[in-house]
């Protein structure tokens, strides 16, 4: 029994400490940057809010289902289609917190891979709006309350903690402990060499692995522990790059 548990304890101990600090790193941007500073770039439908929109989604740790009212809400706070869009594509697919425990796990290659893909998908994404779905109307513009910006210094720090190891791990904290679990039941029941069959196919592998993740639902850090057990199993890294996009991008639910 305790051999079983091995490979989920390993991911586990691996994983902790770069997932600490990254919850860390996301309640500090959370509580210190204003809201109001995301919104005031992002209303004209032009190439700037697409790539301000971008920047900013890559280091927000929101999944593809959370990330939904938090673009809508700017939507009708007057931030453009293509700029929102861009923001839909770039957040759930990295994370601060995401890409540090990328690099613990696979590697400084896919840490710095991953949000630039996420980058570049999101400002495809966005021009793609911008240029075929024009703004018919202004978008509806709501008043809210930046109560971040009147808080005190020690009221933020209070914040950060508490959105870092509250809110946070009540968010994607059981879609962590999924991923980790499918990665040690990954490791233990896929035989090795499972993928070895397809290295010589990486476009049919990299297909393979695109359908079975985008109607999945995988957070950007949960992904991580199967995109790595997936690869001891003989996955190339191109396919579980795929993986690490495809599978938080999106989901049936989303």
């Amino acid at each position: 029994m305790t051999e079983r548990l091995m490979p989920l304890i390993d991911l586990l101990n691996e994983m902790s400490p770069f997932l600490l600090l990254g919850f860390l790193f996301a309640g500090i941007l959370h509580e210190f940057i204003p809201q109001t500073v995301y919104r005031k770039s992002l209303a004209k439908g032009d190439f700037r809010s697409v790539l301000l929109a971008a920047l900013i989604g890559v280091p927000l740790p929101l999944c593809s289902c959370g990330v939904l009212p938090t673009a809508m809400s700017l939507r009708r706070e007057g931030v453009s289609k293509g700029a929102t869009v861009s923001f839909l594509i770039s957040t759930p697919q990295t994370g601060v917190d995401s890409i540090i425990a990328t690099a613990s796990l696979l590697g400084l290659p896919f840490a710095v891979i991953r949000p630039i893909v996420a980058f570049v998908t999101a400002l495809l994404g966005g021009c793609m709006v911008n240029k075929f779905c024009k703004e018919k109307e202004a978008a509806t513009i709501e008043k809210h309350s930046d109560t971040a910006g009147n808080k005190g210094f020690v009221a933020k720090c209070i914040g950060s903690l508490k959105y870092a190891f509250v809110d946070m791990l009540q968010d994607i904290g059981k879609w962590i402990v999924i991923g980790l679990v499918i990665a040690a039941a990954i490791t233990v029941l896929v035989p090795d060499g499972f993928f070895t069959a397809y290295n010589d196919k990486p476009i049919v592998s990299m297909l393979i692995v695109l359908a079975f993740s985008i109607p999945m639902y995988l957070c950007a850090t949960g992904s991580i522990p199967i995109a790595a057990a997936l690869m001891l199993k003989g996955l190339s890294p191109g396919a579980a790059l795929v993986l690490l996009m495809a599978g938080p991008a999106t989901n049936t639910a989303a």
